[in-house]
């Protein structure tokens, strides 16, 4: 009876494995902690100046009007003060919940449509094999080069001839479409291994079952990039809502504040507070989506 040494003991009797000493770490020499030190060091500055903006702008909105206003601006307020948010959150004529929740609830559908759309559009543009499909994506990223304020008059017709104005269809519909979006899906489509689409198709599985059970679950870091960007978008949207938004009840958030700042003199406490509140959703999702985001635009540029 013959047997066959366990390749985890190397064929040692009694099946003891040949354990030999973990390799140790090499300790750093001064240099090189220095090196580490100031590499650190310098990341700490530059994170420090690309916060201060928002720093700024959270002190400013604990402060009280003449703080917000006094020469030479301090960082720290004095006296810290919620006046700013008390105002803005319980005023008549500004109502900063209601635009918060529009501007939510249309980012939000205006962010579903535009993945839906270009999830459509940017599969069959990666994948299927049709006549003039390189031109049908020419056009798609030709029309990236358009300036968005061209488009504002063409579109104002089509939402006035809708009955959209003074609704959020009128911001959420229209823009849905995005060029970007198709060529960003499109990039990142052509990345996934087309074995995996043979395969389903050898089990049977059709085009749409492919896209669905198949395309879509593994792009989900693409899908959750493309929601934020046409989210921020929207989101900081200012020129469009003010030419079809004409009441209060209506008003996304950068709209109505700019309304703020008019009815309050350049109040600078208020408009931090607005800012304030206006930044916590984007904050918000980028926390939760960033391991997304970063997988979802490294991928999408490995193959064109």
């Amino acid at each position: 009876m013959t047997t066959t040494a366990d390749p985890q003991t190397h064929g040692r009797p009694g099946g003891a494995a040949e354990t030999g000493p973990l390799p140790t770490r090499r300790p750093r020499t001064p240099g090189q902690r220095w090196a580490r030190a100031i590499q650190y060091v310098l990341l700490g500055v530059l994170a420090l100046i690309y916060l201060s903006p928002i720093l700024f702008m959270l002190s400013t909105s604990f402060k009280t009007g003449a703080d917000a206003a006094g020469i030479p601006p301090s960082w720290i307020p004095n006296p810290f003060s919620t006046q700013a948010y008390d105002a803005i959150l319980t005023a008549e004529g500004t109502p900063v919940l209601r635009w918060f929740a529009n501007s939510l609830i249309a980012a939000a559908l205006h962010s579903l449509l535009v993945v839906v759309t270009a999830a459509l559009a940017a599969y069959p543009l990666a994948r299927m094999r049709f006549r003039g499909r390189g031109v049908v994506f020419a056009i798609v990223v030709a029309t990236i080069l358009i300036p968005p304020v061209i488009l504002v008059i063409p579109n104002y017709l089509i939402v006035s001839g809708l009955g959209w104005l003074n609704t959020l269809a009128a911001i959420i519909v229209p823009t849905a479409a995005s060029a970007f979006g198709v060529f960003f899906l499109r990039q990142f489509f052509l990345s996934l291994p087309v074995e995996l689409e043979e395969a389903a198709l050898l089990d049977g599985a059709n085009r749409w079952d492919i896209f669905l059970r198949v395309i879509l679950p593994l792009s989900r870091p693409a899908l959750a990039t493309l929601a934020l960007l046409a989210f921020l978008t929207n989101w900081n949207d200012f020129l469009w809502p003010v030419y079809v938004l004409f009441t209060a009840d209506v008003q996304t958030l950068p709209a109505g504040l700019a309304t703020l700042q008019s009815a309050n003199a350049v109040r600078y406490d208020l408009l931090m507070a607005g800012a304030v509140i206006a930044s916590i959703p984007v904050l918000a999702l980028f926390v939760f989506l960033q391991r997304f985001i970063i997988e979802g635009v490294s991928r999408s540029g490995l193959k064109g």
